[in-house]
């Protein structure tokens, strides 16, 4: 897939946040060239339910099909990665037990202590030899959303975790937690940023922002942040229809 080829290459991969149901507009943005797609079951309406065919149609399109999760639940997380996801997307992450548990949830042993159960699409159903399927599940993506003050405190702690993929940044919930709440570019907000952002490199780890314009998304790709989650497939489509608007 682009999406590992990609990271492996030491480039940045790109892609939405989704909040639509229908399996086509997936399809479509994982054609027009996008690298993963973010099926969003914290503020979107999906269901664990329809997001199968999501994944579906994200794969066959050929991205990168992750998961963000409600909640840091053995359940949420769980079913996320039955259904096929190649990897789950944990907000509201404030401190190292609350990463440690996200691994717990998202990991068979000896890394972590998911509920084992053969019988999902992630294993094609029993098809799939049982011990490829727990090798390959344990190499599905992490993503560990870091939010708030208290987890730019401890961040250092965070990273000592094993079985993290990759650490995301939400400037927006950061600006709100710094007392400058819409202010993505203030100087604060760059700082903890740039500081969370250096640090992983120091330690290997990847890193991710959400961005919702191509100026902010072509300087954190400057910076060298490798998973750019711009803006969400909505408010691109209301984007593109304003600038045919205005533009007739």
């Amino acid at each position: 897939m682009r999406f590992i080829d990609k990271l492996n290459n030491g480039e940045s991969v790109l892609g939405p946040f989704s909040k639509t149901s229908d399996p086509s507009m997936i399809e479509a943005m994982a054609y027009a060239g996008f690298d993963f797609i973010i099926i969003d079951l914290e503020h979107g309406p999906n269901t664990i339910l329809n997001a199968q065919n999501l994944i579906r149609a994200a794969q066959f399109a050929g991205a990168f099909p992750i998961i963000r999760v409600a909640n840091n639940a053995a359940e949420d997380i769980g079913k996320a990665l039955d259904i096929g996801a190649k990897g789950v997307q944990v907000p509201q992450i404030t401190n190292a037990d609350e990463a440690l548990l996200a691994v717990q949830h998202a990991k068979f042993a000896p890394m972590g202590m998911r509920g084992v159960c053969r019988f999902v699409r992630a294993a094609e159903y029993t098809n799939k030899d049982r011990f490829a399927y727990f090798k390959e599940a344990n190499e599905q993506f992490l993503i560990l959303q870091l939010e708030g003050i208290e987890a730019v405190q401890n961040f250092e702690e965070i990273i000592k975790v094993q079985g993290i993929d990759i650490i995301f940044l939400g400037p927006y919930d950061l600006s709100q937690a710094l007392g400058v709440s819409g202010q993505i570019n203030h100087p604060l907000v760059l700082e903890k940023m740039k500081y969370i952002i250096e640090g992983c490199k120091a330690k290997g780890i990847k890193t991710g922002v959400f961005t919702d314009n191509l100026t902010d998304a072509k300087n954190w790709k400057e910076i060298g942040v490798d998973y750019i989650s711009f803006s969400v497939d909505v408010g691109i489509m209301v984007d593109a229809c304003k600038n045919i608007i205005n533009n007739l």
